[in-house]
């Protein structure tokens, strides 16, 4: 059993030698779950509605700045729809209408953010 402990062990710290079988085998596993996993299961994506060229996104407001329309949120929103969507990584869009988007305490959960191209 004190082999099994110790076979763990080296697994998890990762102390095999690159280019043994058993270090190929963890990067097999590594590239299976990464590559293998479910969309589903991270819901860092914003929601997209389309209208023409106004298009409509829900960003989570714990990775941005306070609920009231600052600049810093602005840019914050800016950053983060180009950092989350490949069509937008140019960052050429313009947003609009920002609607703060609160749970039933009132605390604010969400932005729904309107762009234009």
């Amino acid at each position: 059993m004190a082999g099994f402990g110790r076979l763990l062990s080296r697994i998890f710290f990762w102390s095999y030698e690159r280019g043994s079988w058993q270090y190929d085998i963890a990067v097999i596993l590594i590239l299976i779950f990464v590559l293998g996993t479910p969309t589903r299961w991270f819901h860092d994506q914003p929601q997209v509605g389309h209208s023409g060229d106004l298009e409509v996104y829900r960003v989570d407001a714990r990775i941005l700045a306070p609920p009231e329309r600052t600049p810093a949120l602005q840019n914050d929103l800016h950053n983060a729809l180009q950092k989350s969507r490949a069509d937008l990584g140019d960052g050429r869009f313009s947003i609009g209408k920002i609607e703060a988007i609160r749970d039933a305490e009132g605390n604010v959960i969400a932005y729904q953010v309107e762009i234009h191209h």
